[in-house]
């Protein structure tokens, strides 16, 4: 990864930074198109030539989705590319029977075993000719003539309603591919009527049979897979339709079962290696299933020698490592890390800003967004932050991730923020952290990437108003040097008049760190700050200090104290060398005796200036104390 500075996106005063930025490409569909193309070049196997009608497809086909357990689908290559679906239909259909029969009737039918055995073998118990699981076709026609019809409906138009609705459109059934496969599966004929000696299949096996080609040659594509896989990993729930497709306690069954001998023979290796659910099929599709996560779906027809399509595996085997979806990494349910999402112009900092830098925010807050981020940051967490960050409005420009209540980041997160910030920045944009820990802030140091970081996020957000203010203001916007006569409090009052009140104030300077009023001090003046910055604070009940504000040149305080027993409620210092001109409490008392009709229009100025400060702080200060 190259060396890079990110920050927030920065513009002259004089030159705005354009309104619109490009669209940020998603680092999880960038990353799925490099392992497509390095995964493209396998040439290893070859279709499935055992079904005639299916053994003329291109070998080349390649595609790749993956679906988020609330719907996202990224799609890379042949996606659309129909094919039939084959053994992948088995856990669908075993779940229809659980669902319909129960799971003690369905028990008694077909074993939870893995079989160690291939797809088509005759894996039945001694005396009892119980098949191995549902997953090899033995199992798999036995969960067949468990579906019942329902409601004038027929068994298989179930099955294929089932299918429907996991994938969330309806599908259909190559006649061609099952007239092939009635006419050549002598083996799978053989099987079930092997099942209907011992008393598994309990009725005529021949519609079984049909039924069972039927529903291997239901049409689907890699987007499909990907939906079916991920209403699986969202508790049987269809995460675009919210049809509640397969009640849980099915679901469990129908993944535990998939985890130990969905990829038959090979399945020891699989769980090894990949650490998913997971199921493929000889039309050359793939699943694989992280609950509460993703659902992965890959279509490439050549075959292993265990009936697995190889780049399916392949492909797997390195999203599985790369992103760390092995269930020992990704224990915990994924849900969306994002918990809140706002400009800064519903939080903004307590910073007091002069009327032109107020104007400047109102109308350019909205460029700079903070997500609010929650929970354990695993690949499911990280991907919903990247969706986010890779559909950014045009006008975005500044982004805050607000890291303070994430509990655990794994190493997939950190690589995909530190690829949405070499791609923020590429488009012309800035990240910004809220990392009090500093993990991820440390992380992206380590990469080259030296990216903003505060302990709050008022301090991030006051960062980001000021660079708004930079690039879209004045140099009149946060000038360095202002007198009283100019600043807001003074400039309602006629110029002479405001000449006569600045007269009769004294100018004090304070260095960085000094303390200019403390809490319970009486009232000492109104403050007028010429240059330099003051910030205030006040106790918190656990004994810490709340900031509260952070005042510039042409702003005041100290007057607030009169409406408090004439007591001092915050602590003020100095924030580097500051000059102020202070209208004293003797001042304003010789003032109202010689001038009363001055002192009035003062009284005026102030009050409605601390009116105004008065309706902001009621709008932040809840959103401060998260702070």
């Amino acid at each position: 990864m190259r060396s890079a500075t990110v920050s927030a996106a920065s513009g002259s005063s004089r030159e705005p930074a354009s309104s619109a930025f490009p669209p940020m490409p998603s680092p999880i569909k960038t990353y799925l198109e490099q392992i497509h193309a390095e995964i493209a070049e396998l040439k290893d196997g070859k279709p499935y030539s055992s079904i005639p009608a299916m053994a003329n497809v291109d070998p080349d086909n390649f595609g790749i989705a993956l679906a988020t357990a609330d719907g996202y689908v990224y799609e890379i290559g042949d996606t659309r590319e129909e094919f039939s679906i084959q053994s992948i239909s088995k856990p669908f259909t075993y779940g229809l029977a659980l669902a319909d029969r129960g799971m003690e009737a369905v028990d008694a039918k077909v074993d939870v075993e893995p079989s160690g055995d291939s797809f088509n073998e005759m894996s039945l118990a001694e005396g009892t000719g119980r098949p191995a699981n549902a997953m090899i076709n033995a199992g798999a026609l036995t969960a067949t003539s468990l579906v019942r019809g329902s409601g004038g409906i027929t068994r298989f138009n179930r099955i294929l309603n089932t299918y429907s609705a996991f994938a969330g459109r309806q599908l259909s059934v190559s006649e061609r591919i099952y007239r092939s496969e009635l006419k050549s599966g002598h083996r799978n004929h053989a099987l079930a009527y092997l099942l209907r000696s011992f008393d598994i299949i309990e009725s005529d096996p021949t519609p079984v049979i049909k039924d069972y080609f039927r529903q291997c040659s239901v049409m689907v594509n890699a987007l499909d897979l990907s939906m079916m896989a991920a209403t699986l990993a969202n508790s049987g729930r269809n995460p675009l339709s919210g049809d509640q497709v397969l009640d849980i306690v099915s679901v469990e069954r129908v993944l535990s079962v998939m985890a130990t001998c969905g990829m038959y023979d090979d399945a020891g290796a699989w769980l090894s290696s990949v650490g998913m659910p997971a199921k493929s099929g000889v039309g050359g599709g793939t699943i694989a299933v992280l609950p509460g996560q993703v659902g992965l779906a890959v279509y490439s027809p050549p075959l292993d020698a265990h009936g697995s399509s190889v780049r399916g595996v392949a492909t797997s085997q390195r999203i599985s490592h790369d992103m760390q979806l092995h269930f020992v990494r990704a224990a915990r349910t994924g849900r969306s890390a994002i918990r809140n999402v706002y400009d800064i112009t519903a939080a903004p900092s307590g910073v007091r800003r002069t009327d032109e830098a107020t104007e400047v925010l109102r109308g350019h807050g909205h460029r700079a967004q903070v997500l609010e981020l929650n929970g354990d940051l695993l690949f499911a967490g990280a991907e919903s932050v990247v969706r986010a960050l890779s559909s950014l409005d045009e006008d975005t420009e500044i982004v805050v991730l607000d890291l303070r209540s994430v509990d655990e980041v794994s190493e997939v997160a950190l690589r995909l923020f530190a690829e949405s910030a070499e791609m923020l920045a590429e488009s012309g944009r800035g990240l910004v952290l809220v990392d009090g820990e500093g993990t991820v802030t440390d992380d992206l140091a380590g990469r080259g990437l030296e990216v903003p970081s505060f302990p709050t996020r008022n301090a991030a957000v006051e960062y980001c108003e000021s660079r708004l203010i930079d690039t879209y203001g004045t140099e009149l916007v946060m000038p360095d040097v202002m007198e009283p006569i100019d600043s807001p409090a003074l400039n309602q009052l006629s110029p002479e008049d405001a000449q006569a009140v600045q007269d009769r104030m004294e100018e004090r300077e304070y260095d960085d760190g000094d303390v200019v009023r403390r809490v319970g001090q009486r009232f000492g003046g109104v403050f007028f700050i010429v240059s330099g910055t003051i910030a205030t604070s006040m106790p918190a009940p656990d004994g810490s200090r709340i900031k509260l504000t952070t005042l510039g040149p042409g702003m005041t305080f100290g007057e607030m104290a009169l409406g408090t027993d004439k007591r001092q409620e915050t602590t003020v210092k100095a924030g580097g060398h500051v000059r102020l001109k202070i209208l004293t409490a003797d001042a304003m008392d010789s003032l109202e005796a010689e001038n009363p009709r001055l002192a009035v229009e003062l009284w005026k100025a102030l009050t409605r200036d601390a009116y105004t400060r008065v309706e902001q702080y009621l709008r932040e200060s809840a959103l401060r104390a998260r702070d």
